[in-house]
């Protein structure tokens, strides 16, 4: 509690830095606005899933959730920046990538649809072409967190925002969590909210679409996690959890405040190592890993961590197959039942595509 208001206090003295940050992002859109800085604009369907601020907001199970739909609708592709790799440059992901090489969001898409070309660049629009090149027959591009890198203009752009922290009542980094203008989420054809509670109500709903305003023609819709069962992280057996289990979780992720409900909700006690966000886990991360585990004093324990983590962890292969050491599995859940319009939104932009003159 006192760290909380340490870091409070701490963030508000840096209100200087946040106005001179709040500065350059206006001046950077404006030139876009004014087209002094081009946006390159393909000629095929490019989805964007991005936010406005930094932390987790649900990008990677967006994608995860566009994929699964359209993948078998569309040659369909996805394009990160690959954050945190070890290498630069273009990528493609192969059956020999590692995520030290492409980046923990691109292998976990990698993983779990090998079928799907994924691929990693700074400069997106020097990657598109080079994508293109790879895999010609491609015919849909999803953009992994690029709603602020405005050189590439997508034609969809899904901006999500956290439930909890609504850009909206957010402030400028170093002092709150925005890398964009608040202003900037008139440029997004859908708004989601993410990560609501699953019994929200039509009466707050409403509340929530009055105070994001959003201009006629954006639509906005809202989403809880949706956790499944977890499964072994090298076996992939499914394992269900109870009370009775014991449970040591080990995350490296900018928001596991979600996870720890659901724990606080499934089980008894745990306990928690927590890293920091993208963490790249080493030998002696794993030491301290089992150590924990060891000390634990339960007739049934596991290790449980998410599908962001694990990929992080598949290189310690060897040392962690007999651990009972789980993955859990996150989705979007729409609320409403307008997960079906949402869907046909998607499909129907990919549809009606047409090439800018």
């Amino acid at each position: 509690m006192f760290s909380n208001f340490f870091l409070k206090s701490f963030r508000i003295l840096l209100l200087p830095f946040a106005l001179l940050y709040w500065l350059g992002i206006a001046i950077r859109n404006w030139l876009y606005d004014k087209r002094i800085l081009e946006s390159t604009s393909f000629g095929l369907p490019l989805i964007c899933v991005g936010n406005l601020s930094v932390g987790g907001t649900g990008k990677s199970p967006m994608v995860e959730y566009l994929v699964a739909n359209l993948k078998n609708k569309f040659k369909v592709a996805t394009l990160s920046r690959g954050y945190k790799r070890k290498t630069r440059g273009y990528a493609m992901a192969d059956e020999k990538t590692t995520a030290l090489e492409i980046g923990d969001e691109p292998m976990q898409f990698h993983l779990k649809f090998p079928e799907v070309p994924v691929a990693v660049g700074e400069e997106r629009i020097l990657a598109i072409p080079q994508l293109l090149h790879d895999r010609p027959e491609t015919k849909v591009i999803i953009l992994d967190d690029a709603f602020q890198h405005r050189t590439v203009k997508a034609g969809l752009n899904i901006l999500l925002t956290d439930y909890n922290n609504l850009f909206t009542r957010d402030f400028y980094l170093p002092t709150g969590d925005l890398r964009d203008l608040k202003s900037s989420y008139k440029r997004a054809e859908i708004i989601v909210v993410t990560k609501c509670k699953k019994d929200l109500g039509e009466v707050e709903k409403q509340k929530l679409i009055k105070e994001i305003n959003p201009l006629p023609g954006q639509l906005v819709f809202f989403t809880a996690i949706n956790y499944s069962r977890p499964y072994h992280i090298i076996s992939k057996m499914e394992k269900g959890l109870d009370k009775k289990v014991e449970i040591l979780l080990v995350t490296g992720i900018a928001n596991p405040r979600p996870l720890k409900k659901l724990l606080e909700e499934h089980s008894n006690t745990y306990q928690m190592l927590q890293y920091a966000d993208h963490h790249i886990f080493t030998i002696d991360d794993l030491k301290e890993i089992k150590q924990a585990f060891n000390k634990i004093d339960a007739g049934e324990k596991v290790i449980l961590t998410t599908e962001k983590d694990a990929v992080r962890l598949l290189k310690f292969s060897d040392e962690i197959k007999d651990l009972p050491f789980y993955v859990v599995p996150v989705r979007h859940q729409f609320l409403f039942q307008e997960e079906s319009k949402f869907d046909q939104l998607v499909s129907d932009f990919v549809l009606n595509f047409k090439k800018e003159d």
